[in-house]
């Protein structure tokens, strides 16, 4: 029955994300990688087995929002104040150069009257970062934890918040609709919001993980992801700033409380079994089939190549000025390539609005999956543990532990 198609699309989708991840692990790639390939194979552009739908853009947004609320539960507070300033000035240089990259390659291919607004949205959907996919590869390399890992996901939380400034300022400036103030005081408001109740929710959570008598340990994990899902839609509904960074505030507020790690280990297991194969593959279904010619290499060869060096440029620069070693830039740069669904967001926003040039979906589309799928690879060759590396000498654990994050960084893929 057609009803029931559903069923079938994600048993598709599951099985065939772990068997591309387990070819792509055999290749020594994160298995993330696979997962995204496996959402190309399977959508239009290849065999059409199964087609984008809204219950699987639903998972997906799920996904997303699991993921980075995972990533909070696994950050510390303390280490993000220490990364804040810091983390600014690589999430500022992480947009300013892409926002001036994507304009400058527009211009070359899109003149006109009005194209410099066009030309100007090119640059906003290059100034995207999606962290999911970083977050997903830090926690299989157990990078997560290291100093710049920390910092790379303070800078896309905040590159988050400039690049939602710089679309609200783009679509202001094309739809007369759009009150540019407005939004920005939203922006604001998100942040105080986020302080008074992380402040409050914080010490609430503590005391009732320290003190419930029951140690009903089920009830923890539904009660702290329903908040999740809350800080996400209060985000989202009332402020204006994207659902992701409302969860990952979610888990942020929960971490270092006493149940946390089992938290973690509960949010682990609905991510890996259902939520983040979806979203990995919902990327690559969202890739239409494709006349080749040369134009178009040309301009997704363009595109792809100016997506990657100015967020490396960027945010690489920001870290050396911060003082980072060369290999946290890095490392840092490399995390903040992946655009994703981010991206994807901004660039359907631009399509409703007539802003984003025709000749610009498909080859903007192809960009944010090279990137996408690119971003773990790298991440893999720049977090290769060197000897007196600033990232994992300072580490704490015991002789054991030790040894086994040498064997995963020795071959991540292998658990």
């Amino acid at each position: 029955m057609e009803s029931y198609r559903y069923l079938l699309d994600i048993a598709i989708i599951l099985l065939f994300t772990k068997a591309f991840g387990i070819f792509s692990k055999k290749l020594r790639m994160p298995s993330v990688v696979g997962a995204l390939i496996a959402g190309i194979v399977l959508g239009p552009a290849m065999l059409n087995v199964v087609r984008p739908s809204n219950l699987i853009s639903s998972l997906s947004e799920i996904g997303v929002i699991v993921l980075m609320f995972s990533a909070g539960l696994e950050t510390s507070i303390m280490d993000l104040k220490k990364a804040g300033s810091k983390a600014f000035v690589i999430a500022l240089l992480g947009v300013l150069i892409p926002l001036i990259g994507g304009y400058l390659i527009g211009m070359c291919y899109n003149v006109g009257p009005e194209a410099w607004i066009e030309n100007l949205f090119i640059g906003v959907i290059f100034t995207a970062t999606s962290v999911g996919i970083t977050v997903e590869t830090l926690k299989e390399m157990n990078c997560m934890s290291t100093e710049s890992g920390n910092v790379i996901l303070a800078a896309a939380v905040i590159d988050d918040v400039l690049g939602i400034v710089c679309l609200t300022l783009v679509t202001g400036m094309a739809d007369a609709s759009v009150n540019v103030g407005v939004v920005l005081l939203k922006i604001l408001g998100f942040f105080i919001f986020s302080v008074v109740v992380g402040l409050v929710m914080h010490k609430v959570f503590k005391w009732w993980f320290s003190t419930d008598p029951t140690h009903g340990l089920q009830r923890y994990s539904i009660v702290s992801f329903a908040f999740a899902l809350i800080m996400a839609y209060c985000s989202e509904e009332f402020f204006g700033v994207a659902d992701i960074t409302g969860s990952f505030v979610g888990g942020l507020i929960i971490s270092g409380t006493a149940q946390c790690e089992y938290v973690t280990k509960r949010i682990g297991t609905l991510s890996y079994m259902l939520i983040t194969p979806i979203f990995f593959a919902s990327i690559g279904l969202k890739l239409a089939p494709i006349q080749v010619t040369w134009s178009l290499v040309g301009l997704v060869a363009i595109l792809c190549v100016g997506a990657v060096l100015t967020k490396i440029i960027g945010c690489c620069g920001g870290a050396l000025l911060c003082r980072y070693t060369p290999s946290q830039a890095l490392r840092i740069g490399c995390g903040m390539i992946s655009r994703g669904e981010v991206a994807l967001i901004v660039a359907d926003k631009g399509m409703n609005l007539g802003i984003l040039p025709e000749t610009f979906v498909t080859p903007i589309l192809l960009c944010v999956v090279f990137t996408t799928v690119i971003t773990p690879i790298f991440l893999k060759m720049a977090y290769k543990h060197k000897a007196d590396d600033p990232d994992f000498k300072e580490s704490t654990v015991s002789e054991f532990e030790q040894h086994e994050i040498n064997g995963i960084l020795a071959n991540p893929m292998v658990k």
